[in-house]
Formats: structure tokens, C-alpha cells, sequence
């Protein structure tokens, strides 16, 4: 799926960031529904969170590539190579790249067990923390009931879910000339409507039994996005949320300690350090 990209692969248009700025380092980082492909890709932030973070494994956990928008209408922006190029770049420096397949790019399934660029193709994998949990790692698609039993359902779902985000894009860009916060449409409509939150709910219980019925400590997860660490009936639910609205990911600290960050906790803090550094220069 990235072989194209790799081929015709010049010089990476981050090169000069990756030697410049704060590098947030985490021992893992996980991250979801990227949905390269479609025009509600945050390809931009992703590179700016991807330039400034490193991490020992990376976790995509499916969705990265949107293969059902592809085939209602191509679009393929400079970025998203971008993002594919970064990618593999962190793969060929040592990081070890994880690829899970998600319903969206449920085309990788083919190639399970093998690899391409360092990067390893995987339906799902066990991560143990430093701290010593098993963390069982899926995109979740399968316990979505919608997804499994009535397939067209989806298509139509996703569809309007596209649709959403369009008119959440003009909204946002009326919010910013009056100089408003980002506010999310499609996630102020899920939370709202009722149906919506006893499926969000149902999904997460399901995919947490699953890792208890193995004996696993947690689940990483992704394909609601909604990103979410909470215990459920003992076990540990993570999920990493999405690049298209909430642009957040999951990382895992040296000392084993997970939680989310968003694409605003490390813009911030990079800017943070580099005010700090200025200021250091001037002394």
C-alpha cells in the first residue's frame, strides 16, 4: 500500500524539522484512523505530532489509509505522502513500526505476517508495557456489530459521516474568523444522541471482555473515535481516537505510565521549550 510512495521517495520534506525543535520521546505511541484519502485528514497536525515525537514502537492501528473514500472519489493530497514518507523514515531509524489493519484498509489483511519499509502488517498484536501489562492491540472493527452484519449500513454511515465533516469544516472556518475555539460537529451529534452513545458503549465493553476472556490486562484500540482510558469491569481500555476530529494519540511513558495526548498538548509544549530556549540564548 506504501510501496509507491517508498519507490519514488525523494528527500523528506521534514528532514530539516527533525533536527530543529523539542522532541517529545515516549517508549510506545499509538495512533489511529488517520484516514489518509479523504479531504477530513489532519494531515498537517499529524506531521507536526510525528515530527516532534519519537518513540522505541509505533502503533498504527488501522484506518490509516481510507480505502472505502478512495473508491468513491480519489483524492491524495502532497501531505499524506508526507505522512507516509515520515512513517517510514522512523521505521528505517530504528522505530519499530506496527501496521494494523482496519476496516478501511481491511486490504492489508492479505499481507498479514509480512513487511514492507521495517514497517511489520499485523491483524492484531499483544504489547506488554514496562510496567509489565499485555495489552492487547486491535483496530475494533470486529466487534461492531454494523460493520460485521450489515455492511452496506456502514458505507451509508461513513457516507454521511464524510458529509458531516464537510459542514463541520465551514463551521469551523466561520468559528475562526471570530476567533472561537475548534468545536467538533460529528462529536457533538454522537454524544447527543442517545442511540449513538449506547453503541459507543456497547462497543467498548465488548472489545474489553474480549481482552479479559484471554487474560490480557487491557485493549488499544481504535475505530470510534473516540479517545477514551478507563477501566471496565477490571480491565484496561485505551482508545487512541482519531486524526480527523479529535487528533489524539496514545503513548506509553518509560515507566510504563499510558495516557492520551492531542496534537494541541505537544504543539504547546513544543512551543513552550522553544520560548525557553530563546530566552536562554538572550541571557
Amino acid at each position: 500500500m506504501f510501496d509507491g510512495v517508498a519507490a519514488n521517495r525523494q528527500q523528506e520534506p521534514d528532514d530539516e524539522a527533525d533536527h530543529s525543535g523539542t522532541r517529545l520521546r515516549y517508549r510506545a505511541i499509538w495512533i489511529s484512523d488517520i484516514h489518509l484519502g479523504t479531504q477530513g485528514c489532519q494531515a498537517d497536525l499529524l506531521l507536526e505530532f510525528l515530527r516532534h515525537t519519537e518513540s522505541r514502537y509505533l502503533y498504527l492501528v488501522g484506518d490509516i489509509i481510507d480505502g472505502w473514500a478512495l473508491k468513491r472519489r480519489w483524492y491524495w493530497h502532497q501531505l499524506h505522502n508526507d505522512v507516509i514518507q515520515k512513517i517510514l523514515r522512523k521505521a528505517r531509524k530504528g522505530t519499530q513500526v506496527t501496521f494494523i489493519a482496519g476496516n478501511h484498509d481491511e486490504a492489508v489483511r492479505q499481507f498479514v505476517g509480512l513487511g514492507f519499509g521495517g514497517i511489520a502488517l499485523a491483524d492484531e498484536v499483544v504489547h506488554i508495557t514496562a510496567a509489565g501489562k499485555r495489552l492487547l492491540v486491535l483496530h475494533g472493527d470486529q466487534f461492531d456489530g454494523v460493520v460485521r452484519c450489515a455492511r452496506w449500513l456502514a458505507y451509508l454511515g461513513d457516507y454521511l459521516y464524510e458529509l458531516t465533516l464537510k459542514w463541520n469544516r465551514w463551521l469551523n472556518w466561520a468559528r475562526r474568523k471570530l476567533k472561537l475555539p475548534y468545536w467538533s460537529l460529528s462529536q457533538y451529534l454522537k454524544h447527543q444522541v442517545k442511540n449513538a452513545v449506547s453503541y459507543i458503549t456497547a462497543f467498548e465493553e465488548a472489545v474489553a471482555r474480549e481482552a479479559h476472556r484471554r487474560g490480557l490486562d487491557g485493549v488499544v484500540c481504535g475505530h470510534i473515535h473516540r479517545p477514551e482510558i478507563r477501566d471496565i469491569n477490571g480491565i484496561l481500555y485505551c482508545n487512541d481516537g482519531d486524526w480527523v476530529e479529535s487528533l489524539s494519540a496514545l503513548v506509553e511513558t518509560e515507566d510504563g505510565t499510558l495516557k492520551l495526548v492531542t496534537w494541541r498538548d505537544i504543539h504547546e509544549m513544543n512551543m513552550a521549550a522553544n520560548s525557553s530556549k530563546q530566552l536562554s540564548l538572550l541571557r
